[in-house]
């Protein structure tokens, strides 16, 4: 390559922790000072391999013709296309590798954030200012690399793939009087492919859960309106739960179902949680299932860890059904491979999949 360097370079790989494979780094920074920081950083912590660096997106997306990687380390500010354009082509390029966005423009509640998790990125975090590197930041960054490497090889090839269709559930032929969705890593992409496919009208009040932090929210609502085709709001206590308006839970609380009166309404808590998140899924889905039952639909995508399944089994006690996202379409199928192997889901399928198992349950109930 001309532009864009290929390497072999890795860490030490001594001792037990580093007896597993290095996850393959590729960095994409047009700064040759962020590449270096990051590059020690990197080095000096024996999970990763460098395979690659380059200094745009274009020089990127020729790179990872030659060479094969695990995460690519991407800059927004850059020459050329830039990167945030660029994200489409590059996991496109990456064969199934993760994007984890490492830019000043990922500050926190920023538009090019969640932009860039809508166009597929699996995470994002802020890029100090020169010399401010050290410490947290390294902390945090190392941590998120080794969260989505390790994810897929720990968590799931070492278990056994999805139960064959044999082992799904029926699903509920009662009305559809509510959707509850959850989500993760990668979320915020796999909502963009549900209601892609989602009739703009399905008639039900619909509930998300994504993990991000607070300030996210407001742009991430607005940004999930125009994507959704129908009204998304940050939940607030009380709040009426209507016919096709999505109600977003808010970064420092759970969302919840109450009903008042014969009316649904949204209800927000503070309370923890076994799954540790805030908010988390599981009171979601739970509440679902004790308000409504039969009638609720409860939907866990992409995304790490346990959250959702503790919901997902109460819900399903209740009457109600579960979905879970596929393992080839996740970012990370950690939530809903949890829901899957436990015997609790009636689908699972990749998001556009699922949004059309749920327009034929509404259709169906319509001609009955």
């Amino acid at each position: 390559m001309s532009r864009a360097l290929a390497t072999a370079r890795s860490g030490s790989q001594t001792g037990p922790a580093h007896q597993r494979k290095p996850i393959r780094l590729m960095i994409v920074d047009d700064s040759m000072v962020a590449r270096a920081v990051l590059s020690r950083m990197i080095d000096a912590d024996g999970n990763f391999e460098i395979v690659g660096v380059a200094g745009t997106a274009e020089d990127a997306i020729e790179a990872l013709g030659q060479v094969m990687v695990d995460i690519v380390l991407l800059d927004l500010e850059m020459p050329g296309v830039g990167g945030l354009k660029s994200i489409p082509k590059i996991l496109e390029a990456a064969k199934g590798a993760k994007v984890l966005i490492v830019s000043s423009l990922a500050e926190e509640g920023a538009e090019e954030t969640v932009a860039a998790l809508a166009l597929g990125a699996a995470d994002t975090l802020p890029k100090p200012g020169t010399g401010r590197f050290n410490g947290r930041f390294s902390e945090v960054l190392l941590g998120k690399l080794r969260e989505l490497g390790y994810a897929d090889r720990e968590s799931i090839r070492a278990v056994a793939p999805k139960p064959p269709a044999g082992q799904l559930l029926r699903q509920s032929d009662a009305q559809l009087q509510l959707l509850a969705i959850g989500a993760s890593t990668g979320g915020i992409h796999a909502l963009g492919a549900f209601f892609a496919e989602l009739p703009d009208r399905i008639g039900v009040p619909i509930l998300i859960t994504q993990h991000l932090p607070p300030a996210f929210m407001t742009v991430f609502a607005r940004q999930l309106s125009t994507a959704a085709r129908r009204e998304a709001l940050v939940a607030e206590d009380g709040m009426k739960l209507l016919p096709d308006r999505i109600v977003v839970a808010p970064g420092e609380a759970h969302l919840v179902v109450d009903e008042i009166g014969g009316t649904l309404v949204a209800r927000l808590l503070k309370t923890k949680v076994a799954s540790g998140c805030m908010p988390s899924v599981d009171p979601m889905l739970a509440s679902a299932g004790a308000i409504v039952g039969a009638g609720a639909l409860g939907i866990v995508l992409t995304g790490m860890g346990r959250d959702g399944a503790e919901g997902a089994r109460r819900l399903v006690e209740a009457g109600g059904s579960v979905m879970a996202q596929d393992e080839a379409s996740s970012a990370v199928w950690g939530m809903p491979r949890t829901v899957a192997e436990a015997g609790l889901a009636c689908a699972i399928l990749p998001p556009a999949k699922l949004a059309r198992r749920v327009t034929s349950r509404v259709q169906e109930a319509a001609c009955k």
